[in-house]
């Protein structure tokens, strides 16, 4: 079992005796505190934050983080505050240890949105300091590897868990030896028979591999020597879960993935990168479009390599992959190969102004998003790309994920761009907005001031963030329609009662606004607006408290324009048009929903006046409406083409047509027309009165 001065023997390497002997006080301080605690294998709890530290040691940490590790269960599992963590360690390590602790205090209700209220808590605690996802990722790895003693169903929901949620954050932060580990790990407990079977087939292959990889390196390294490049080739083996992601992905059996042979190539300069791919490709033939640089074009986690896929001898596909000393560092530990904080803050590198990048707009998501469920799903949505490179305008290069559309791009540039966005030049051409870019592909968004985001963007957008901003705004717009709304149904209630909202009193609004739990007036009047409360009532109350007697009047009619937004609704039972007797419908959630006067699904509360306003169109009304129609005429050669004809002429629109026999001699349209009022649907009708075979025509 591995003690604390083993751990501290390995850190001379790298840290001041210092700085050492504050890690081993954070040991002894955890062992203390941890004291008669057992894991569930039955040994002590304390050797899980020392394999914890050590991990971390691995990773060439700072002592903080170490010291984070040690103590990270303390304030979940003792009785030790984080007031004594700052008094014993300081505020930094303090600060590390509650950013790691989960929230197991609080009540779930469900594992799932457990889950995602934890990542919460974790990105909060990573946009402070990214350490805290070091930390928390080298505890999940030291819990995956101890898994043995736990029961079936918690294997597979942690196991899970790590596939959807670290795994990918290992991938984005770059920390790509962590990552394999722990999808790994994670694969095996979740599929431990679909686990052992691949890896039987592996040793299997290995002992007819060895010979041909053997001789492939040898050819490789040979030439290489002989153009006098300095350079390493190793067989490099796929690890468990990729091979059963390809096979699940590309439909692929097990033979056919381990017969591509993958290698890698590792060099001292960038120069050196390239001169060797000439070579490889001189050597054995390229296979076309399997070749990728990711050295010009780095991923967003900071990987940097050269990738392509090669046919050798007796056809033989090779997958080779071609980069620096540092860059193999770097794909390997990511963010933790050069960390941030064993440098000043002014030499961040790339990688790290990268990943912070990310944090933040995971924090920018988390604002906008309405629950920790719809947050997570949008993470995880953001955690698995597959990214494309598109041009702005001025031939900057941006990422997007695939599958990314120009409302996406045009949220990636900034918010307002999204928001203000009506159209897309996609390569100088038109292009539908709803249109999935390409690698390569040149976007200029077109906007309009005034233009807001629309709801149908919603079916295509791929990226989280674009996703969350048009939720949020449609959200916000929703709730001034509603405050638009609420206004002007109290203040025409009022007027019934030949009174205006400014010439109440200040004490009468309070109580009323005490009375229905509400905080504010504009409060009162989205909640009017949104059908939430009963205008007539809000309104009697205040007339009651400000002039002391009853109230009594006919409520006059509202007048609709067309323009309140989102917040009034045409009912589709009976579509009314303007022109039409109309009443509204206060319905909860909802705002307004409009009905003709007769309609039978409103008989029950038409005279009811907290629920039902009368309205009437005004005058200026624009905008098209829908009505439906039956037509009933009798069967000719041609007829739908007549009826389309004498609709158009009478410039209407037929938005659905849908036609079946009566009889042998008569047939029954349904037609679904849009029309600007009632005048423009007469014309309608009086065009459609003068065809022959029309011998019957009703609004439904």
């Amino acid at each position: 079992m591995p003690t604390v001065h083993d751990l501290a023997d390995r850190l001379t390497e790298y840290l001041s005796d210092e700085k050492i002997a504050r890690i081993k006080r954070a040991y002894f301080y955890a062992e203390q505190a941890h004291e008669g605690q057992m894991r569930r294998s039955g040994e002590r709890y304390i050797t899980h934050p020392l394999a914890v530290a050590n991990i971390l040691s691995e990773m060439h940490m700072d002592h903080q983080s170490i010291m984070a590790a040690m103590l990270h269960d303390v304030l979940e599992d003792t009785a030790v505050s984080k007031d004594a963590i700052i008094e014993q360690f300081g505020e930094g390590v303090a600060e590390l240890v509650d950013g790691v602790s989960k929230l197991t205090h609080l009540e779930f209700e469900s594992k799932l949105e457990e889950q995602a209220e934890n990542f919460q808590k974790m990105v909060l605690a990573m946009s402070k300091d990214i350490r805290v996802i070091l930390v928390k990722l080298a505890d999940r790895l030291h819990n995956m590897r101890t898994m043995g003693a736990m029961p079936p169903e918690k294997k597979r929901r942690k196991s899970r868990e790590t596939l959807e949620i670290y795994a990918p954050i290992a991938l984005r932060l770059g920390i790509n030896d962590m990552r394999v580990e722990l999808e790994n790990l994670a694969f095996e407990n979740m599929y431990p028979l679909r686990a052992s079977r691949i890896q039987s087939a592996i040793k299997k292959q290995i002992g007819a591999r060895k010979e041909t990889v053997a001789h492939i390196e040898g050819a490789l390294q040979a030439r290489l020597l002989d153009e006098g490049i300095n350079a390493n080739v190793n067989g490099r083996q796929k690890h468990l879960f990729s091979i059963y992601q390809k096979m699940r992905e590309k439909r692929k059996s097990l033979k056919e993935i381990l017969d591509v042979y993958a290698f890698r190539i590792i060099t001292d300069s960038v120069d050196s990168c390239y001169r060797i791919l000439g070579i490889v490709h001189n050597l054995y033939k390229p296979v076309p479009n399997r070749f990728k640089d990711y050295i010009a074009v780095p991923k967003i986690n900071g990987y940097q390599s050269l990738h392509t896929t090669l046919i050798g001898a007796n056809g033989v596909p090779m997958e080779i992959q071609i980069r620096t000393r540092e860059m193999e560092d770097m794909a390997n530990h990511g963010i933790a190969a050069h960390w941030l904080y064993k440098t000043d803050e002014t030499q961040s590198s790339q990688t790290h102004a990268r990943a912070r990048r990310w944090v933040k707009n995971l924090l920018e998501m988390q604002e906008r998003a309405g629950d920790s469920m719809e947050f997570i799903e949008n993470v995880k949505i953001d955690l698995f790309p597959d990214e494309i490179y598109v041009f702005t305008p001025k031939g900057q290069i941006m990422e997007l994920p695939k599958g990314a559309t120009p409302v996406d791009f045009a949220y990636a540039v900034h918010t307002d761009v999204g928001n203000a966005c009506v159209g897309c030049l996609v390569n100088r051409k038109l292009a539908p907005l709803s249109q999935p870019l390409t690698s390569g592909d040149s976007i200029k968004i077109i906007t309009a001031p005034g233009a807001r985001p629309n709801p149908a963007w919603l079916n295509f957008v791929f990226t989280a963030k674009a996703r969350s901003n048009i939720r949020h705004f449609l959200a916000h717009m929703e709730k001034q329609d509603a405050m638009a709304l609420g206004k002007k149904l109290l203040n025409n209630q009022l007027e019934s009662f030949n009174c205006t909202f400014d010439e109440l009193p200040e004490s009468a609004i309070e109580t009323v606004l005490q009375e229905s739990h509400l905080d504010s007036v504009e409060h009162m009047f989205e909640e009017i607006g949104a059908g939430n409360k009963a205008v007539y009532i809000v309104a009697r109350r205040l007339l009651e408290l400000s002039r002391s007697e009853e109230v009594n009047s006919e409520h006059s009619s509202l007048t609709i324009q067309g323009t309140e937004g989102l917040l009034i609704n045409y009912a589709k039972c009976c579509r009314p048009i303007p022109g039409d007797p109309i009443v509204g419908v206060m319905s909860k959630g909802k705002g307004m929903v409009i009905h003709v006067e007769q309609c039978r699904n409103i008989a029950d509360i038409r005279n009811d006046p907290d629920r039902c306003v009368h309205l009437h169109w005004d005058k200026a009304m624009e905008g098209e409406f829908l009505v439906d129609l039956r037509v009933d005429l009798r069967n000719a050669r041609g007829v739908l083409a007549s009826v389309a004809n004498a609709v158009s002429h009478a410039e209407a629109n037929i938005e659905s047509i849908q036609m079946h026999d009566m009889d042998a001699t008569t047939s029954r349209l349904n037609l679904t027309v849009a029309v600007t009022g009632r005048k423009h649907l007469a014309r309608v009708l009086k065009r459609l009165h003068a065809l022959p075979p029309v011998a019957k025509i009703e609004r439904v």
